[in-house]
């Protein structure tokens, strides 16, 4: 039934619930944005909580009537962040669903470069404008919008987790998850720490990679030597880190690295990226070649990459006629979703160690590893995210995935093996989150809590499927 979800409850009657109550959600958006719940600023502030507080209000408004603020505590002991958690048992045999944003935002180092008050939300143009107006404000209404939504016809148990600290990397979170296991076991999660395609197409994310980040150091002398003295027989370590890093790459930009992996996008790919579009934002001069073969999406979201960040080497103004003995540098390396950091990582050092030119002493030291996530894109689940979002939106979904790395997602996931897990968001390309003049597209906010409302009576419906 293309418009009516297995309830009975119709598309129409769930829009128009979400539009009786929709200047509502803009209120709220307004004064979260003006919480200016910056975490940079202190995960534990007072101003944290105050914002937390705000976020369990809203949820009990919603129909979580036990939301409240609970204080998480760092692997050190320190106080951490404030964390939004709730639950709504409607009955036993029901599906679980967590769901999950945070409330926490990015700071405004210079508010000078915005066209609007960065902690007043402003519409313009259909958009609200303002930090965390959509990360995560707008996630976190999207889940406050289709309980609100849904009231008393909701049929599935729901678990919270608002987050306090995404923004800072998370560092209360394993200890509180640790501590507080029960709060996340579920069937479903749902975060909406995301994307879509656009705003008027639907995406959820399928992938994302993992990361890796090693300091690597290059010796061939003992001590350094003039370069007119010894240089030809003796390569100096600079020139010959340069050289061991540049074997990482064919000639085409392809990683040659044996036992990385590499796939294609999860769940087939329905869109590749835009070239004009992803040159324009990226900033790339124009006749830059891109590096890699295969499609662009798959260059970013399933592909392994690695990128030199830093190393140590005289600037040219402090630089003089010597070979250096020893070289240290950075590498940074996101991991193709199905493989984990760890086994990423000694790939590259097996490889480096190897591959060292002229017999170079190379050490290498691994800083971080985080593994990456893949969504199971042949699920019921997965199948009923989907029919709500091309439901609620009128539009296909173009499922994405991500380059970069949200490493709680393969925590949760791996705590939770049996649960799945959905990532959506209200994010799109304009939304500039992290960056000045961040906004939110307002019919896209509006159609994700129809999307989520419509999915959770799904889930309702078919229970029998979810919980087999």
């Amino acid at each position: 039934m293309a418009n009516v979800n297995d309830q009975g409850l119709t598309l129409d009657e769930i829009r128009s619930r979400v539009d009786s109550e929709w200047s509502g959600v803009l209120d709220l958006l307004k004064q979260k944005i003006a919480n200016k719940a910056v975490s940079a600023e202190g995960i534990a502030a007072p101003r944290m909580k105050k914002d937390a507080e705000f976020v369990a209000d809203a949820l009990k408004q919603a129909g979580i009537d036990d939301a409240h603020v609970e204080q998480a505590t760092q692997e050190d002991g320190t106080p951490g962040a404030f964390e939004v958690v709730g639950t709504k048992i409607v009955d036993s045999s029901a599906p679980t669903v967590l769901l999950y944003a945070h409330h926490d935002v990015q700071p405004v180092p210079d508010a000078s470069v915005w066209r609007t008050d960065p902690f007043v939300g402003t519409v313009v143009d259909g958009r609200m404008f303002g930090r965390g107006s959509s990360d995560d404000g707008a996630g976190c209404l999207t889940h406050i919008g289709s309980l609100s939504a849904l009231g008393k016809d909701l049929g599935v148990n729901i678990k919270i987790f608002i987050e306090g600290e995404e923004e800072m990397g998370s560092p209360s979170f394993v200890p509180f998850l640790k501590a507080h296991p029960d709060y996340f076991d579920a069937d479903v999660m749902f975060i909406t720490d995301s994307s879509n395609w656009s705003p008027q197409i639907p995406s959820l994310t399928a992938s994302l990679r993992g990361n890796v980040t090693m300091d690597v150091t290059v010796k061939v002398l003992n001590h350094p030597v003039h370069s007119g003295s010894f240089g030809g027989p003796i390569l100096d370590a600079n020139t010959t880190a340069s050289m061991l890093v540049a074997s990482l790459y064919d000639r085409k930009g392809n990683i040659v690295v044996p036992g990385l992996k590499s796939i294609e996008p999860v769940g087939g790919l329905q869109q590749d990226l835009d070239e004009a579009d992803f040159r324009k934002d990226s900033g790339v001069l124009d006749g830059y070649i891109f590096a890699g073969e295969g499609s662009l999406a798959s260059r970013l979201w399933t592909k392994p990459a690695i990128a030199l960040i830093g190393m140590d080497v005289p600037s040219v103004d402090e630089s003089f006629n010597q070979l250096a003995p020893e070289c240290r540098f950075r590498l940074s390396m996101r991991v193709c979703p199905t493989q984990s950091g760890e086994e990423a990582a000694q790939a590259v050092e097996d490889y480096l160690k190897a591959q060292a030119p002229f017999g170079a002493q190379v050490d290498v030291k691994i800083n971080e590893t985080g593994t990456g996530w893949a969504m199971d894109a042949q699920s019921v689940v997965t199948e009923i995210a989907e029919e709500s979002f091309q439901e609620a939106f009128g539009h296909a979904v173009v499922n994405k995935g991500e380059g970069g790395s949200i490493p709680m997602i393969p925590i949760l996931q791996s705590a939770y093996p049996k649960a799945k897990v959905l990532v959506d968001g209200p994010e799109d390309p304009m939304t500039n989150a992290h960056s000045p003049n961040e906004s939110q597209d307002l019919e896209e906010l509006k159609g994700d809590i129809v999307a989520e409302a419509l999915m959770l009576a799904k889930f309702a419906a078919r229970a029998a499927e979810l919980k087999a």
